[in-house]
């Protein structure tokens, strides 16, 4: 369908703000992405964007295009969705999210596993510890571990994950270990945060014995690469706040030590997101099923 091609090249486009963006994300060459354009130009006989050495923007029939061409293009989705409900034989894209850690060693492990069982069904993942506005990207699933904030999408929740505090011996023999949460504030230790813009997580919350207690904490590091924390922290660079799972094999080896057991952070949401349409398609369904049942027994062995 070449002319459902072009839209949905034109629709990435538009969304990603370039048509090198715009063809990555459907695995097309620049030169091909652009020709999709040229020739959904050409048919209409309008110019969809307007084009700069700089900046690539929708002109305003090209934005007036792009909701009716979003309209048509989910419209089929489901069509093809509610199609393949009716085979044993599921297939196509599902684009995947998650963040870096819990990507690397509970999802992306489990991927062959599904596919495997599915053959027909392709698994396009991409990892980041930035949040990720799932329409915006195009994507069918996205996992996350921590707080689920206020969204219109469908969430399904895996399980909590229990956190820790830790830090490596020698950064604990250099400054000390703390006791209480307040000696993290009052005696100046090197928090290890995970920060990028418009982060959530400018503080930490432990269990207190009258309930969560709020850690305006502080360091001299901080990165938007959870495991680049836990490579400072296995450096003595400072304290990390972590899901048990992300350094289990760390503790295990004593490289990372278990601080304030008694006041341990809150735990964190192993859930995912997906848009509400997506719950027609049967692979998504089959796909969310199956990380939900695997993904606990994944972290379980960590």
């Amino acid at each position: 369908m070449p002319y459902i091609d072009s839209l949905k090249v034109f629709v990435r486009v538009v969304e990603l703000g370039s048509i090198t963006s715009g063809g990555r994300d459907l695995r097309l060459t620049p030169a091909v992405a652009s020709n999709r354009i040229k020739e959904l130009e050409s048919r209409l006989g309008v110019r969809l964007f307007n084009r700069t050495t700089r900046k690539l923007t929708p002109t305003e029939v090209g934005r007036v295009f792009y909701q009716q061409a979003v309209k048509v293009l989910d419209t089929l989705e489901e069509a093809e969705a509610v199609v393949a409900g009716f085979s044993d034989h599921p297939k196509g894209v599902i684009s995947v999210a998650a963040p870096l850690g819990v990507g690397r060693r509970v999802i992306a492990p489990l991927i062959p596993h599904f596919c495997d069982l599915y053959p027909d069904v392709e698994i396009r993942l991409r990892l980041s510890d930035r949040r990720i506005d799932i329409l915006q990207e195009g994507l069918d699933v996205a996992f996350f571990v921590g707080e689920l904030l206020d969204s219109n999408l469908k969430h399904r929740k895996i399980m909590d994950c229990e956190r820790v505090l830790a830090a490596s011996p020698n950064y604990l023999e250099r400054f000390g270990t703390p006791q209480s949460p307040a000696e993290l504030l009052d005696q100046g230790h090197n928090c290890l945060m995970l920060r990028y813009p418009r982060s959530p997580e400018y503080f930490w919350q432990v269990e207190g014995p009258d309930g969560p207690i709020k850690l305006e904490v502080s360091g001299r590091y901080d990165s938007d690469d959870g495991d680049v924390l836990t490579e400072w922290a296995l450096a003595g660079r400072g304290i990390v706040n972590k899901p048990r799972f992300d350094i289990a094999s760390a503790l295990r080896a004593g490289d990372l030590v278990p601080i304030l057991p008694d006041t341990p952070p809150l735990p964190s949401s192993f859930a995912c997101l997906y848009p509400h349409r997506k719950l027609l398609d049967p692979k998504i369904r089959l796909f969310v099923d199956f990380m939900s049942e695997e993904g606990k027994k994944q972290v379980a062995g960590l």
